[in-house]
């Protein structure tokens, strides 16, 4: 098996998003999850660039890490100014890391038209930069800018600025699509040209995503004998995003049979750990790590994935840190409910009463536009109730939320008054929040926890709102989903009404009935 080296740019490259921005200890977070999974390089950041990756780089001399290396970022020197009287490649030095990233152009348009110095002048420039660098001990990646773009136009220069990187003492030459503009075919072929120009140095490929062929162009890349891979943990980046190693790297060892140093059954955990601290959303779509990888909903679907998985699953979920589950939807079939209603009663058969009158329930509710594939904790006390199985831990018996006058600062609260009931008890709270969802939350939370202290445990993190019906936009059936967690699991319900305060009460009920039933 060929080996692969993986490099990755999340906290460089991936900083450019829009929206994104790290902070110092989220930059040390990320580069502890990348370590434990496995990558041979983190380039964490351009030095010279600003105060920030600066710090982050002094914090990080003290890290002990097991399997990667730290990169710094950074160009080739100025035209004009000597490498050892450069502040940016001083900056490099400075950071401490064993090895460094450096860019330097490969394509004469931006030789001449935007450094403004001649074909030659460059070439100067790479090989000086690059062997100061390897005399202060450092293992230099040169990242040739815009090569496939600079092949096209002039494939001699483009090769010429490899072999000055390779005169300066670069120990891998990485292949950048930086326009993302190239079809997998020419950085296939492209590539097999370099590689059989230089055969005896590492060869790169470093994709950005502007075609929607980074991942395709990087596989690419490999098969043509490409050894060194350069992407972004979750794909994001500047513009459309770079390679996604999350993809990649399965599509590799999975698919290609390449080995590397990465350990795949922790590859959705990595990914999730990742966009949580990047503050971005793991979408549910996303191959091999989303939640939707290996959700099944069609009914002959999950007929067949239960007799046999690979029937429907080109690779175990397992093997990726992933798991299997199936959707509960109008369209599911009584295998789908089955193992849900068997949890509470085992007896049950595919065939039995139950399972046709939990199946018709299900599909009256979706019609009432209940849905229950992404909420789950609401459907299991659903079939709990059909089943008679459930118990009543509360009942609301009154609630009412307004909007009040605004305070002096402009802020708008609102506030909730709501009576619950537990047996022959009763207790009527109120509160004040942002917003009446939230007020409702409190007063609830506020009434509950007189008889169930446990309450206090859990807290709600996402909310979400969808108009599901088709008519008037102001008489548009809602539906509510309601993220809930008590720190060690996270449940889904829903709630649905023509008034979004009701719709949100419904998935509010729901999120504090499921974890009274589990506790």
């Amino acid at each position: 098996m060929r080996s692969v080296r993986v490099f990755d740019s999340t906290l460089r490259d991936g900083s450019q998003a829009a929206g994104i921005s790290f902070s110092v200890q989220d930059k040390l977070n990320i580069v502890s999850a990348l370590d434990d999974f496995g990558v041979d390089y983190i380039e964490a950041g351009n030095p010279g660039s600003n105060p920030k990756d600066l710090m982050f780089f002094e914090k990080a001399k003290a890290l002990s890490l097991k399997h990667a290396k730290l990169c710094a970022f950074g160009s080739t020197c100025r035209h004009g100014v000597p490498p050892e009287q450069d502040g940016n490649l001083a900056s490099l030095l400075a950071a401490g890391t064993e090895a460094v990233a450096v860019f330097g152009k490969t394509w004469k348009l931006h030789v001449t038209e935007i450094l403004k110095i001649s074909p030659d002048e460059n070439l100067t420039i790479i090989r000086s930069t690059l062997r100061y660098l390897t005399e202060q001990g450092r293992e230099v990646i040169f990242d040739a800018e815009h090569y496939f773009d600079g092949y096209k136009n002039d494939p001699e220069y483009a090769l010429s600025a490899l072999g000055a990187a390779i005169e300066g003492g670069a120990v891998c030459l990485c292949l950048c699509d930086t326009n993302g503009g190239c079809m997998p075919w020419e950085i296939e072929q492209i590539t097999a040209e370099t590689v059989k120009a230089f055969p005896d140095i590492a060869i790169g490929i470093h994709c950005h995503n502007d075609t929607g062929c980074a991942v395709a162009n990087s596989l690419a890349a490999v098969r043509a004998g490409a050894t060194h891979v350069q992407g972004t943990f979750t794909g994001f980046g500047e513009r459309c995003g770079n390679a996604d190693l999350s993809v990649v790297v399965p599509d590799l060892m999975l698919k290609c049979q390449y080995k590397t140093g990465c350990t795949l059954s922790s590859l959705r955990n990595t990914a999730l750990k990742i966009s949580d601290i990047s503050n971005v959303h793991l979408p549910g779509s996303a191959p091999y790590t989303g939640a939707n990888a290996f959700a099944h909903k069609g009914g002959m679907h999950i007929d067949g994935v239960m007799k046999l998985p690979r029937s429907f699953e080109h690779v175990p979920p397992e093997e990726v840190g992933n798991s299997r589950h199936f959707l509960t939807s109008e369209v599911s079939g009584r295998g789908t409910v089955l193992p849900i209603i068997q949890k509470f009663a085992p007896e049950t058969t595919k065939n039995s009463e139950s399972t046709a009158r939990i199946l018709e329930l299900l599909k009256q509710k979706e019609l009432e536009g209940y849905q229950y594939e992404a909420a789950e904790a609401s459907f299991e006390l659903l079939v709990k109730k059909a089943l008679g199985l459930s118990r009543s831990f509360f009942s609301v018996t009154f609630f009412k939320v307004s909007d009040d006058v605004p305070y002096p600062n402009g802020h708008m609260p609102s506030s909730a008054i709501v009576e619950i009931q537990v047996g022959n008890q009763s207790r009527i709270a109120g509160s004040v929040g942002n917003g009446p969802v939230n007020a409702l939350d409190l007063a609830m939370r506020e009434a509950l926890q007189n008889f169930y202290p446990q309450i206090s445990q859990m807290h709600l993190t996402d909310y979400k709102v969808r108009v599901i019906s088709t008519g008037s936009a102001t008489d548009a059936a809602i539906r509510v989903l309601i993220d809930s967690t008590d720190g060690r699991e996270v449940w889904t319900t829903v709630g649905v009404s023509t008034d979004i305060t009701e719709a949100s009460f419904r998935a509010l009920t729901d999120s504090y009935e499921y974890i009274l039933s589990k506790k």
